[in-house]
């Protein structure tokens, strides 16, 4: 590793450089990840590292220490607690974060499986339904136009690594992409549709799921072949939308596996 380029300012133009990154990741080809766990996955997975940030208590610890040893030759900033702080945006970072290069949005046709995200606002949520699909063997996910970015910090420390098994694509006409899916698409409805449970799942999917509030657009929803419901408890009246894609998923996952 080199040695590390001290910053002590908020007006210094390399940590500034940092706050495009963060605010508008796509546009910029670059995206911040913090953390021990998310670094070394990016290193593991052979992610391009343009540059590495530690923060001045986060020297002392080991297991950063050892990252930047694997990281030999990256360009390398070492930031005021504050201001890592600011970056990282937890009250309680861990000292390490890295700029990484956005992989490119994949080329050709979806085959599999996909999900297909209809102005999912959350970034917590949009984290999780990623880490859901990658851990379901999901490869391709399209978010459509009002989902929280992809790349945003947020939903990198949500979805913890997953963003590397995926091919994601952005800001996508999503009833323009479901020509292009393979199978059976399904639009995931609060009430209303067939128990999910009922489904044939056995075969490519691409899984229409919604807004935290609104759920589903109706031209998506009538761009769907199947309308799928998942049974509740009486008392209950939905679920959060990354746990009712976690029950999706897993309920194919679970057909394939007994057929």
């Amino acid at each position: 590793m080199n040695d590390p380029r001290r910053v002590s300012s908020r007006a210094n133009p390399s940590f500034k450089a940092l706050r495009t990154v963060i605010d508008d990741p796509r546009r910029q080809g670059r995206a911040l990840v913090d953390g021990i766990h998310l670094v070394a996955t990016c290193i593991d997975r052979g992610i391009t590292v343009a540059q590495l940030l530690v923060s001045e208590s986060g020297q002392q610890n080991m297991e950063i220490a050892a990252l930047l040893q694997r990281a030999a030759g990256v360009d390398c900033m070492l930031l005021r607690d504050s201001l890592f702080r600011e970056i990282a945006g937890v009250g309680t970072p861990t000292g390490i974060a890295a700029v990484i290069q956005i992989p490119p949005v994949p080329a050709g046709e979806i085959s599999g499986d996909a999900v297909l995200l209809d102005a999912v606002q959350d970034a917590g949520n949009v984290g999780a339904i990623l880490r859901t699909a990658a851990a379901a063997g999901v490869r391709d996910v399209l978010l459509g136009p009002g989902c929280a970015g992809a790349w945003t910090p947020r939903v990198l420390r949500a979805g913890q690594g997953a963003h590397f098994s995926l091919a994601i694509r952005e800001q996508v006409d999503l009833a323009a992409a479901l020509a292009s899916c393979a199978g059976t698409s399904i639009a995931t409805v609060a009430r209303g549709g067939e128990s999910l449970y009922a489904l044939n799942l056995s075969g490519p999917m691409a899984w229409l799921v919604g807004n935290e509030g609104a759920g589903l657009s109706a031209k998506l929803v009538a761009a769907a072949t199947v309308r799928a419901t998942i049974p509740l408890a009486g008392c209950s009246e939905s679920l959060n939308v990354a746990a009712a894609t976690a029950v999706c998923l897993f309920e194919a996952s679970r057909q394939r596996g007994a057929r």
